[in-house]
């Protein structure tokens, strides 16, 4: 592998995780905020992406504002942008139930996904079957949710799933994702969903759309092996782990070669050290 200072110097667009890469829950990383300056002055581009879905890109911008990060417009994506462009693109005008946040319901309905639920997940066309059940991190979880989404499944309906990641890092600890919730689904109903979000194709193409950059042109920064690290290994990005969330050392000791990052970093400090000394 070339040295880890030119590998990174030779990109043009950086791509950042968020929970456990940039920040933990609401406490930023001080050398996240520095580094990602120093990535604008020199000239490069930013975009954060995350899988959790279950905050708008609004709340986002607020949040990433709020810790000093500075982001610009066009600069934030998360896994439910990829799954409603799909469900708008792909399945269009089909009836879609939603087990999520009202956040991301929002979402959903200003991409313009036919939904037959409100924002708390409550029916409002009663005798309406969904055929389209999509599962995200629903932080108001309620049983009726779970109960729902899982009759329309073993009633035929496809199912998706935001994205994959089993837990949430949090400054407390972990919390169950909405891979998490997704297991329990499957686990009753024995239907496995299509997942969107890292390391799926339908982000890599959604990013290479919006930014119009090519992927050997791109990094991605992240803490976890089986998104973050897989999306670049599965689709030509260069790949950087940093072990400031979920990943430890001797995960990616464990790992298949295939399945090994590029570049393992304490955290983002180091990765600034690389770039700019």
């Amino acid at each position: 592998m070339r040295d880890g200072g030119a590998l990174l110097r030779s990109k043009k667009l950086f791509i950042f995780d968020m929970d456990g890469t940039i920040y933990l829950g609401g406490i930023p990383f001080d050398f996240a905020v520095r580094f990602l300056r120093r990535l604008r002055e020199d000239g490069r581009r930013v975009l954060f992406f995350t899988n959790n879905a279950s905050h708008s890109r609004t709340f986002y911008q607020a949040k990433l504002a709020r810790l000093g990060f500075d982001p610009q417009p066009g600069e934030i994506m998360t896994s439910g942008n990829v799954t409603a462009a799909f469900l708008t693109r792909s399945r269009p005008g089909k009836r879609v139930y939603l087990l999520g946040t009202a956040e991301l319901w929002d979402e959903f309905r200003r991409a313009g996904v036919r939904l037959i639920s409100d924002r708390d997940g409550r029916l409002t066309e009663p005798d309406a079957a969904a055929d389209i059940v999509v599962t995200s991190f629903d932080t108001t979880l309620t049983y009726e949710k779970l109960m729902l989404a899982c009759d329309f499944i073993r009633g035929g309906a496809e199912y998706l799933s935001t994205h994959p990641d089993f837990n949430c890092p949090t400054e407390t600890g972990f919390i169950p994702d909405s891979g998490a919730i997704a297991a329990a689904v499957t686990a009753s109903t024995g239907v496995t969903p299509t997942y969107f979000g890292k390391p799926y194709p339908e982000t890599v193409e959604m990013i290479g759309e919006m930014t119009g950059t090519a992927r050997e042109d791109m990094c991605v920064f992240g803490d976890r092996l089986y998104t973050d690290i897989a999306v670049g290994k599965r689709h030509g990005i260069t790949a950087v782990l940093v072990l400031t969330g979920e990943t430890k050392q001797e995960d990616v000791d464990a790992a298949a070669p295939e399945e090994r990052p590029d570049l393992t970093l304490p955290s983002l400090a180091e990765a600034e050290e690389l770039m700019f000394g």
